[in-house]
Protein backbone atom coordinates (compact mmCIF):
# COMPACT_ATOMS: atom_id res chain seq x y z
CA UNK A 1 0.00 0.00 0.00
CA UNK A 2 1.38 3.54 -1.28
CA UNK A 3 1.09 6.97 0.73
CA UNK A 4 -1.64 8.81 -1.48
CA UNK A 5 -0.52 10.48 -3.89
CA UNK A 6 -0.58 14.19 -4.55
CA UNK A 7 -3.66 15.55 -5.02
CA UNK A 8 -4.44 16.99 -8.29
CA UNK A 9 -7.14 19.23 -10.03
CA UNK A 10 -9.49 16.33 -11.64
CA UNK A 11 -9.41 13.86 -8.45
CA UNK A 12 -10.43 13.88 -4.81
CA UNK A 13 -7.45 11.87 -3.25
CA UNK A 14 -5.16 13.77 -0.99
CA UNK A 15 -1.63 13.18 -0.20
CA UNK A 16 0.81 14.31 2.89
CA UNK A 17 0.99 17.76 3.06
CA UNK A 18 4.33 19.67 3.89
CA UNK A 19 2.80 22.55 6.10
CA UNK A 20 6.48 25.02 5.27
CA UNK A 21 7.04 25.91 9.37
CA UNK A 22 9.81 27.64 10.15
CA UNK A 23 12.93 26.28 11.70
CA UNK A 24 12.08 26.89 14.99
CA UNK A 25 8.57 25.06 15.17
CA UNK A 26 9.16 21.23 15.59
CA UNK A 27 7.54 18.80 12.82
CA UNK A 28 5.85 15.80 12.96
CA UNK A 29 4.92 13.37 10.02
CA UNK A 30 1.67 11.94 11.06
CA UNK A 31 -0.17 8.85 9.04
CA UNK A 32 -3.69 7.59 9.35
CA UNK A 33 -4.24 4.19 8.72
CA UNK A 34 -7.45 3.59 6.28
CA UNK A 35 -7.81 -0.12 6.35
CA UNK A 36 -9.94 -3.52 7.19
CA UNK A 37 -9.26 -6.04 9.90
CA UNK A 38 -9.28 -9.30 9.00
CA UNK A 39 -11.99 -10.25 10.68
CA UNK A 40 -11.83 -13.02 13.12
CA UNK A 41 -8.25 -13.30 12.71
CA UNK A 42 -6.30 -11.37 15.12
CA UNK A 43 -3.21 -13.06 14.59
CA UNK A 44 -3.52 -12.19 10.88
CA UNK A 45 -5.26 -8.72 11.78
CA UNK A 46 -1.60 -7.77 13.63
CA UNK A 47 0.70 -9.38 10.93
CA UNK A 48 -1.39 -6.69 8.68
CA UNK A 49 -1.07 -3.92 11.08
CA UNK A 50 2.99 -4.38 11.31
CA UNK A 51 3.17 -4.35 7.62
CA UNK A 52 0.99 -1.21 7.10
CA UNK A 53 3.06 0.36 10.06
CA UNK A 54 6.24 -0.57 8.39
CA UNK A 55 5.33 1.14 5.23
CA UNK A 56 4.41 3.80 6.84
CA UNK A 57 7.71 4.28 9.18
CA UNK A 58 9.64 3.70 5.61
CA UNK A 59 7.94 7.06 4.68
CA UNK A 60 9.26 8.58 7.96
CA UNK A 61 6.14 8.75 9.86
CA UNK A 62 6.73 9.56 13.63
CA UNK A 63 3.22 8.99 14.56
CA UNK A 64 0.69 6.15 13.14
CA UNK A 65 -3.08 6.05 13.83
CA UNK A 66 -5.25 3.12 13.11
CA UNK A 67 -8.91 3.07 13.39
CA UNK A 68 -11.70 2.26 16.10
CA UNK A 69 -11.22 -1.25 16.50
CA UNK A 70 -8.88 -2.42 14.52
CA UNK A 71 -7.83 -4.78 16.10
CA UNK A 72 -10.78 -7.21 16.84
CA UNK A 73 -12.97 -5.59 14.74
CA UNK A 74 -15.79 -3.51 14.69
CA UNK A 75 -19.07 -5.71 14.19
CA UNK A 76 -21.08 -3.16 11.56
CA UNK A 77 -24.36 -4.57 10.51
CA UNK A 78 -24.51 -7.15 12.96
CA UNK A 79 -27.07 -7.01 16.00
CA UNK A 80 -25.90 -10.82 17.40
CA UNK A 81 -29.84 -11.79 17.40
CA UNK A 82 -30.79 -9.16 20.12
CA UNK A 83 -34.53 -7.54 19.95
CA UNK A 84 -35.76 -6.43 23.37
CA UNK A 85 -36.58 -9.05 25.85
CA UNK A 86 -35.10 -11.80 23.45
CA UNK A 87 -31.10 -13.34 22.79
CA UNK A 88 -30.85 -15.66 19.57
CA UNK A 89 -29.18 -18.71 19.97
CA UNK A 90 -27.18 -17.81 17.11
CA UNK A 91 -26.09 -14.13 18.54
CA UNK A 92 -25.26 -15.52 21.53
CA UNK A 93 -22.43 -17.95 19.28
CA UNK A 94 -21.80 -14.35 17.34
CA UNK A 95 -20.59 -12.83 20.26
CA UNK A 96 -18.61 -15.99 22.08
CA UNK A 97 -16.34 -15.24 18.09
CA UNK A 98 -16.32 -11.91 18.99
CA UNK A 99 -14.86 -12.48 22.34
CA UNK A 100 -12.51 -14.65 21.14
CA UNK A 101 -10.79 -12.21 18.79
CA UNK A 102 -10.71 -9.58 21.28
CA UNK A 103 -7.32 -9.38 23.21
CA UNK A 104 -6.62 -8.71 27.00
CA UNK A 105 -4.76 -5.65 28.11
CA UNK A 106 -1.99 -6.80 28.73
CA UNK A 107 -1.52 -9.35 27.11
CA UNK A 108 0.53 -10.88 24.46
CA UNK A 109 -1.17 -9.08 21.57
CA UNK A 110 0.15 -5.67 23.50
CA UNK A 111 3.82 -7.32 24.19
CA UNK A 112 4.18 -7.70 19.94
CA UNK A 113 1.97 -3.73 19.11
CA UNK A 114 4.70 -2.49 21.78
CA UNK A 115 7.51 -4.55 19.93
CA UNK A 116 6.17 -3.14 16.68
CA UNK A 117 6.21 0.56 17.52
CA UNK A 118 9.49 0.01 18.84
CA UNK A 119 10.91 -2.14 15.65
CA UNK A 120 9.80 0.58 13.34
CA UNK A 121 10.52 3.62 15.81
CA UNK A 122 6.96 5.13 15.75
CA UNK A 123 4.41 6.22 18.67
CA UNK A 124 1.66 4.03 17.44
CA UNK A 125 -2.03 4.33 18.31
CA UNK A 126 -4.04 0.96 18.22
CA UNK A 127 -7.70 0.83 18.31
CA UNK A 128 -8.64 -2.55 19.59
CA UNK A 129 -11.52 -4.47 21.45
CA UNK A 130 -10.24 -5.42 24.86
CA UNK A 131 -11.38 -8.65 26.75
CA UNK A 132 -11.72 -7.87 30.30
CA UNK A 133 -13.16 -11.00 31.95
CA UNK A 134 -16.04 -11.46 29.81
CA UNK A 135 -16.90 -7.63 29.43
CA UNK A 136 -15.47 -6.25 25.90
CA UNK A 137 -14.53 -2.61 25.79
CA UNK A 138 -13.80 -0.78 22.58
CA UNK A 139 -10.04 0.37 23.51
CA UNK A 140 -7.36 2.71 22.15
CA UNK A 141 -3.99 1.66 23.18
CA UNK A 142 -1.07 3.95 22.91
CA UNK A 143 2.41 3.20 22.47
CA UNK A 144 6.31 5.32 21.86
CA UNK A 145 8.66 5.07 19.61
CA UNK A 146 10.89 3.21 21.82
CA UNK A 147 8.35 -0.07 22.07
CA UNK A 148 7.12 1.12 25.47
CA UNK A 149 3.08 0.58 26.29
CA UNK A 150 2.39 3.85 27.84
CA UNK A 151 -1.70 3.45 28.44
CA UNK A 152 -5.19 2.70 27.06
CA UNK A 153 -8.29 4.81 26.69
CA UNK A 154 -12.13 3.25 27.16
CA UNK A 155 -14.44 4.57 24.64
CA UNK A 156 -16.80 5.71 28.28
CA UNK A 157 -20.27 5.83 25.72
CA UNK A 158 -20.88 2.94 23.18
CA UNK A 159 -23.23 4.26 20.63
CA UNK A 160 -26.90 2.41 20.19
CA UNK A 161 -26.71 -1.16 19.62
CA UNK A 162 -22.79 -1.04 20.57
CA UNK A 163 -24.03 -1.09 24.05
CA UNK A 164 -25.18 -4.50 23.62
CA UNK A 165 -21.62 -5.61 23.29
CA UNK A 166 -19.46 -3.10 24.43
CA UNK A 167 -19.01 -1.91 28.32
CA UNK A 168 -18.47 1.63 29.35
CA UNK A 169 -15.34 3.45 29.87
CA UNK A 170 -14.82 5.20 33.48
CA UNK A 171 -13.05 8.75 33.88
CA UNK A 172 -9.81 6.60 34.86
CA UNK A 173 -8.65 6.12 31.10
CA UNK A 174 -8.96 9.64 29.64
CA UNK A 175 -4.95 10.04 28.89
CA UNK A 176 -3.47 12.83 27.70
CA UNK A 177 0.41 11.57 27.46
CA UNK A 178 3.14 13.63 26.63
CA UNK A 179 5.60 12.55 24.09
CA UNK A 180 8.79 13.27 22.44
CA UNK A 181 6.57 14.53 19.31
CA UNK A 182 3.61 16.35 21.49
CA UNK A 183 0.61 15.53 23.95
CA UNK A 184 -1.00 12.67 22.79
CA UNK A 185 -4.89 11.28 23.37
CA UNK A 186 -7.87 9.86 21.87
CA UNK A 187 -11.39 10.23 21.71
CA UNK A 188 -13.53 7.11 19.72
CA UNK A 189 -15.83 7.65 17.12
CA UNK A 190 -19.24 9.19 18.48
CA UNK A 191 -17.92 10.37 21.99
CA UNK A 192 -15.76 13.04 20.09
CA UNK A 193 -19.20 14.45 20.11
CA UNK A 194 -19.69 14.81 23.72
CA UNK A 195 -18.54 18.12 24.33
CA UNK A 196 -17.62 17.53 28.32
CA UNK A 197 -15.41 15.00 27.39
CA UNK A 198 -13.54 17.55 24.26
CA UNK A 199 -12.97 20.13 27.02
CA UNK A 200 -11.20 17.50 29.99
CA UNK A 201 -9.05 16.29 27.40
CA UNK A 202 -7.88 19.95 26.58
CA UNK A 203 -7.79 20.72 29.71
CA UNK A 204 -4.66 17.77 29.52
CA UNK A 205 -2.73 20.22 27.33
CA UNK A 206 -3.72 17.84 24.24
CA UNK A 207 -1.91 18.45 21.14
CA UNK A 208 -2.07 15.89 18.64
CA UNK A 209 -6.36 14.67 19.04
CA UNK A 210 -6.48 11.35 17.76
CA UNK A 211 -10.13 10.02 16.23
CA UNK A 212 -10.27 6.81 15.56
CA UNK A 213 -13.82 6.49 14.18
CA UNK A 214 -16.21 4.36 12.42
CA UNK A 215 -18.16 7.14 10.97
CA UNK A 216 -17.66 7.88 7.24
CA UNK A 217 -20.74 9.92 7.05
CA UNK A 218 -20.01 13.42 5.36
CA UNK A 219 -20.95 15.17 8.43
CA UNK A 220 -18.25 13.43 10.51
CA UNK A 221 -15.26 15.79 8.57
CA UNK A 222 -17.67 18.66 9.87
CA UNK A 223 -17.16 17.32 13.83
CA UNK A 224 -13.66 17.19 13.25
CA UNK A 225 -12.73 20.71 11.90
CA UNK A 226 -14.92 21.68 14.92
CA UNK A 227 -12.57 20.04 17.17
CA UNK A 228 -9.50 20.96 15.52
CA UNK A 229 -10.62 25.01 15.70
CA UNK A 230 -12.19 24.73 19.35
CA UNK A 231 -9.15 22.51 20.99
CA UNK A 232 -6.09 24.35 18.56
CA UNK A 233 -4.73 20.92 17.91
CA UNK A 234 -3.95 18.45 15.30
CA UNK A 235 -6.56 16.08 14.75
CA UNK A 236 -6.19 12.79 13.15
CA UNK A 237 -8.90 10.36 12.10
CA UNK A 238 -8.73 7.17 11.26
CA UNK A 239 -11.33 4.97 9.85
CA UNK A 240 -11.98 1.45 8.17
CA UNK A 241 -12.69 1.10 4.19
CA UNK A 242 -14.54 -2.29 4.12
CA UNK A 243 -16.19 -4.17 1.44
CA UNK A 244 -18.10 -6.92 2.28
CA UNK A 245 -16.37 -9.30 1.20
CA UNK A 246 -14.12 -7.99 4.45
CA UNK A 247 -16.45 -10.18 6.50
CA UNK A 248 -17.32 -13.40 6.88
CA UNK A 249 -20.18 -14.78 4.30
CA UNK A 250 -23.71 -15.16 5.28
CA UNK A 251 -25.04 -17.40 6.93
CA UNK A 252 -21.93 -17.17 9.15
CA UNK A 253 -22.07 -13.59 9.33
CA UNK A 254 -25.10 -11.34 8.24
CA UNK A 255 -25.77 -7.54 7.32
CA UNK A 256 -28.98 -7.13 9.41
CA UNK A 257 -31.55 -5.37 7.07
CA UNK A 258 -29.09 -4.85 4.17
CA UNK A 259 -27.49 -8.89 3.66
CA UNK A 260 -29.43 -9.40 0.47
CA UNK A 261 -28.54 -5.69 -1.90
CA UNK A 262 -24.84 -6.53 -0.89
CA UNK A 263 -22.25 -7.84 -3.31
CA UNK A 264 -19.17 -9.44 -1.74
CA UNK A 265 -17.37 -6.12 -3.57
CA UNK A 266 -19.88 -3.60 -1.89
CA UNK A 267 -18.26 -0.95 0.25
CA UNK A 268 -19.98 -1.14 3.85
CA UNK A 269 -17.95 1.21 5.03
CA UNK A 270 -16.32 3.90 2.62
CA UNK A 271 -13.14 5.57 5.50
CA UNK A 272 -13.20 9.24 4.88
CA UNK A 273 -10.09 9.24 7.08
CA UNK A 274 -8.21 12.70 7.90
CA UNK A 275 -6.22 15.04 8.66
CA UNK A 276 -6.78 18.38 10.12
CA UNK A 277 -4.68 21.46 11.77
CA UNK A 278 -5.36 23.78 14.56
CA UNK A 279 -6.42 26.41 12.16
CA UNK A 280 -9.37 24.28 10.65
CA UNK A 281 -6.67 23.40 7.25
CA UNK A 282 -7.26 19.89 5.83
CA UNK A 283 -3.63 18.77 5.46
CA UNK A 284 -4.58 15.39 3.89
CA UNK A 285 -7.58 13.28 3.14
CA UNK A 286 -10.66 12.90 3.74
CA UNK A 287 -10.33 9.67 1.18
CA UNK A 288 -13.25 7.35 0.32
CA UNK A 289 -11.57 6.12 -2.90
CA UNK A 290 -10.14 2.81 -0.74
CA UNK A 291 -7.58 0.91 1.65
CA UNK A 292 -4.61 4.19 2.06
CA UNK A 293 -2.07 5.80 4.18
CA UNK A 294 -3.06 8.98 4.58
CA UNK A 295 -0.15 11.44 5.98
CA UNK A 296 1.03 14.44 6.67
CA UNK A 297 3.58 16.45 8.45
CA UNK A 298 2.42 18.49 11.49
CA UNK A 299 4.19 21.96 12.43
CA UNK A 300 4.06 22.11 15.88
CA UNK A 301 4.05 25.91 15.71
CA UNK A 302 0.60 25.89 14.69
CA UNK A 303 -0.72 25.11 17.91
CA UNK A 304 0.65 28.66 19.52
CA UNK A 305 -0.47 30.73 16.72
CA UNK A 306 -4.26 28.98 17.16
CA UNK A 307 -4.18 29.47 20.34
CA UNK A 308 -3.46 33.29 20.06
CA UNK A 309 -6.75 33.18 18.70
CA UNK A 310 -8.72 30.65 20.92
CA UNK A 311 -7.83 29.23 23.77
CA UNK A 312 -11.24 26.84 25.20
CA UNK A 313 -9.47 26.43 28.61
CA UNK A 314 -7.13 29.19 29.18
CA UNK A 315 -7.59 32.98 28.37
CA UNK A 316 -10.97 31.91 26.61
CA UNK A 317 -12.20 30.37 29.37
CA UNK A 318 -14.94 31.91 32.00
CA UNK A 319 -14.61 29.45 35.29
CA UNK A 320 -16.11 31.95 38.05
CA UNK A 321 -19.59 31.21 35.51
CA UNK A 322 -18.62 27.84 34.07
CA UNK A 323 -16.50 24.95 35.16
CA UNK A 324 -16.45 21.21 34.91
CA UNK A 325 -15.47 18.83 37.19
CA UNK A 326 -13.91 15.20 36.11
CA UNK A 327 -14.50 12.00 38.30
CA UNK A 328 -11.32 10.39 36.90
CA UNK A 329 -10.63 7.74 39.68
CA UNK A 330 -10.82 3.90 38.45
CA UNK A 331 -14.70 2.54 39.53
CA UNK A 332 -15.25 -1.00 40.29
CA UNK A 333 -18.64 -3.13 41.31
CA UNK A 334 -16.83 -4.70 44.49
CA UNK A 335 -14.35 -3.19 46.71
CA UNK A 336 -12.08 -5.62 48.71
CA UNK A 337 -10.42 -4.79 51.76
CA UNK A 338 -8.18 -7.56 52.70
CA UNK A 339 -4.56 -7.19 50.68
CA UNK A 340 -4.52 -10.60 48.97
CA UNK A 341 -8.11 -9.34 47.56
CA UNK A 342 -6.42 -6.19 46.41
CA UNK A 343 -3.91 -7.72 44.68
CA UNK A 344 -5.15 -9.60 42.52
CA UNK A 345 -7.88 -7.68 41.53
CA UNK A 346 -4.70 -5.37 40.45
CA UNK A 347 -3.47 -7.74 38.61
CA UNK A 348 -6.67 -7.62 35.86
Amino acid sequence: MALVPNPVNDGPVFAEVDMGGDSSSPTVRATVVQAATVFYDTPATLDKAERLLAEAASYGSQLVVFPEAFVGGYPRGSNFGVTIGNRTAKGKEEFRKYHAAAIDVPGPEVVRLAAMAGKYKAHLVMGVIERDGYTLYCTVLFFDSQGHYLGKHRKIMPTALERIIWGFGDGSTIPVFETQIGKIGAAICWENRMPLLRTAMYAKGIEIYCAPTADARDLWQASMTHIALEGGCFVLSANQFCRRKDYPAPPDYVFSGTEEDLAPDSVVCAGGSVIISPSGTVLAGPNYEGEALISADLDLGEIARAKFDFDVVGHYSRPEVLSLTVMDQPTSPVTFTSAAAIAEVSKR
